[in-house]
């Protein structure tokens, strides 16, 4: 019985057959990083693995494991005070941490939304969301991407066929039905941003409940707080979830909310009940990191600073090398360039790499058919040189191919 179903070994003969299978690999020492989400370089920083290690001293939790879950043995004052220290610098009523950003994800949109409730989310939604409304009992619709006025035709049209479908005995429940609207303030594939201001504006003054995450513009956006913070609508948004292991350079994530919302979550979120609370020396690398985020806040030419300069100059060089109408438009770290076909996108990938630079290839089915790109991931420690060679050389493939 070790081999695997004819219908499993087809699936796989599909993806070679296709070009995308996936397979692991380990990163090609000595080429520059134009892929990792480490955009402030936190995941190598001497003095945040330092600091870690003496708050667990601080703690008195130089231990290997959590023991059990948050709910046994796994909870400690070091997870409760980081939860503190989160809440406060993203101006929240109260944090829950998470093991992941998957784990969020699922453990929020597989309890919170209930049955008679819809959900409506972006088109460009990460996969753990997805998932995660894939397991709720709430209708769920996907919207155009950033597209406003057709997320509220959409809404008009599925209520009143929702409401239409239920018989009068169920009236009291049409009534307490809510609307749930998702979006990414930074999206993980284009890089691109919502008009948040303006969906916040919409969910407001129709009584729906916004959700936010905030996994790619922590650490980037709003001085690295976030768009929601940069914005000042931190009241205004029902829930938003942030991870750790992308700016942060660490593991983990966290659902901001009111403190209802999080005594609902340790009741009925699976992900966080059901699982082993996340080691002592995680929780003291996460404490560490948003303590060397709260320190860049004050910090003269910080490293927020530094990468937003080095956005700027990657931009400046796609336009100098003629290659913008390639690019989705993008002011965040994530810059994607379209190049068609897997094949084709994943030759350029290893040509980049010939010449020392480190650019993945993003390959349907992750992004739509004729959608697929190398997706350039710019950090604070990137040079200019660096990134200019790096377009260059993208620019003859591109030219040249």
């Amino acid at each position: 019985m070790n081999q695997l179903p004819n219908k499993l070994r087809k699936k796989l003969t599909d993806r070679e057959v296709t070009g995308s299978l996936r397979s692991l690999g380990n990163t090609r020492a000595g080429l520059v990083d134009f892929s990792s989400n480490d955009y402030l370089g936190f995941s190598v920083s001497e003095e945040i693995f330092n600091t870690t290690s003496q708050i667990l001293q601080d703690y008195t939790l130089e231990k290997n494991g959590a023991s059990g879950s948050r709910l046994l043995s796994g909870n400690n004052k070091l997870i409760e005070d980081t939860e503190l220290f989160i809440a406060d610098f993203h101006k929240a009523e109260t944090a829950i941490i998470f093991n992941s950003g998957y784990d969020s994800n699922i453990g929020f949109f597989s309890s919170v939304p209930q049955r008679g409730d819809i959900i409506f989310y972006d088109e460009y939604i990460h996969a753990s969301i997805r998932d995660g409304i894939s397991m709720s009992k709430a209708k769920a619709y996907k919207y155009g991407h950033n597209d406003l006025d057709g997320l509220a035709q959409l809404i008009e049209r599925q209520v009143a066929i929702t409401r239409g479908e239920l018989p009068a005995e169920t009236s009291r429940q049409t009534e307490a039905q809510i609307i749930y609207i998702v979006t990414e303030s930074v999206f993980s594939m284009d890089g691109d941003m919502p008009d948040l201001q303006k969906l916040t504006n919409f969910c407001s003054a129709n009584n729906y409940y916004l959700i936010v995450d905030e996994a790619h513009a922590i650490g980037v956006v709003g001085k690295g707080k976030g768009l929601v913070q940069e914005l000042g609508i931190e009241e205004q948004v029902f829930a938003r979830i942030i991870t750790f292991g992308k700016a942060l350079g660490c593991h983990g994530a966290a659902i901001l909310g009111s403190h209802q919302l999080i005594a609902y979550l340790v009741n009925f979120a699976r992900s966080f009940i059901y699982t082993t609370s996340l080691s002592p020396h995680s929780v003291g690398a996460i404490l560490a990191s948003y303590r060397q985020l709260a320190n860049e806040q004050t910090t003269e030419d910080n490293l927020i600073e530094r990468l937003h300069r080095n956005i700027a100059m990657l931009r400046f060089y796609i336009k100098m090398y003629n290659i913008d109408e390639d690019f989705i438009v993008s002011t965040s770290a994530i810059h994607s360039c379209i190049i068609s076909g897997n094949e084709c996108v994943k030759n350029i990938s290893e040509r980049l790499k010939g010449q020392g630079f480190d650019v993945k290839a993003i390959l349907s089915p992750t992004v739509p058919e004729g959608k697929e790109r190398l997706r350039i991931c710019l950090h604070s420690f990137n040079t200019e040189a660096e990134i200019e060679k790096a377009i260059k050389h993208l620019a003859a493939f591109i030219h040249n191919q």
